[in-house]
């Protein structure tokens, strides 16, 4: 009876845990999928606030990285379906593969390299691996 209450509790605090997780404290996963939330709604100061303060300074406004974004990604402005692959530690950074289906049925392997900034989970880039495959 005391092993069963025990994990119980461990299980309660855990799921308590797990509720109070902060932005802060948030995965590489939850952090690609919220700039492609905001992407959906054309909210690109949101998208903006995901990137990496290189990637900030590189394209200097919130506007000119979604001007970018549509023309040069668009499936990643319009994904239809987004299912995480696999990840890879690489140093201080993380490699995270996404495939993506776009409006056409068309799939689309992205790798993001993530880098943790105080920790928060920040988007240094965007590597399209393959492009243009059709859907099963």
């Amino acid at each position: 009876m005391r092993t069963l209450f025990n994990a119980l509790s461990l299980g309660m605090a855990t799921s308590i845990a797990v509720a109070g997780v902060s932005h802060a404290q948030s995965s590489p996963e939850t952090v690609i999928q919220s700039q492609l939330d905001a992407f959906k709604i054309d909210d690109f100061e949101q998208a903006f606030t995901f990137a990496s303060p290189f990637i900030q300074r590189m394209f200097g406004t919130p506007e000119r990285f979604g001007a970018m974004v549509k023309s040069g990604y668009p499936m990643v402005w319009r994904p239809d379906t987004v299912a995480f692959l696999s990840r890879e530690e690489v140093g201080a950074t993380i490699k995270q593969r996404v495939m993506i289906t776009d409006a056409g049925g068309a799939f689309h392997i992205l790798e993001y390299e993530m880098v943790n900034l105080q920790d928060l989970w920040k988007i240094n880039g965007v590597r399209i691996l393959s492009a243009g495959g059709m859907g099963a």
